[in-house]
């Protein structure tokens, strides 16, 4: 049996509720919520590369690339933020985080 494009995007539907469910479970730690972002962008990639595969296109996949290089530029400036934040307020908890100063 080969897989579908049906089923490609069964996938990515259920990887992109995931993340949702993540991110409404867990609003207190930063590092799950970036995860859970990158999930997301993970299971868009997914729905991608597969309408490039049965269309027969390119596109799709190219833009994923695209994606891909933000989604790598987010992580490493997310991290860094996350490490500056822990550096000062010793937690990396994000109801801690609500104060903010000029």
């Amino acid at each position: 049996m080969t897989p579908t494009l049906g089923h490609f995007l069964t996938v990515g539907a259920m990887l992109f509720a995931l993340a949702v469910i993540g991110i409404f479970l867990n609003r207190k730690n930063i590092i799950v919520l970036l995860m859970a972002i990158e999930l997301m962008l993970l299971a868009v990639n997914m729905n991608f590369v597969a309408f490039s595969h049965y269309l027969g296109d390119m596109h799709g996949q190219v833009f994923v690339f695209f994606i891909l290089t933000v989604a790598a530029a987010e992580s490493a400036i997310g991290l860094a933020i996350l490490v500056l934040l822990f550096r000062n307020k010793s937690s990396i908890d994000a109801q801690a985080l609500d104060t903010l100063q000029g």
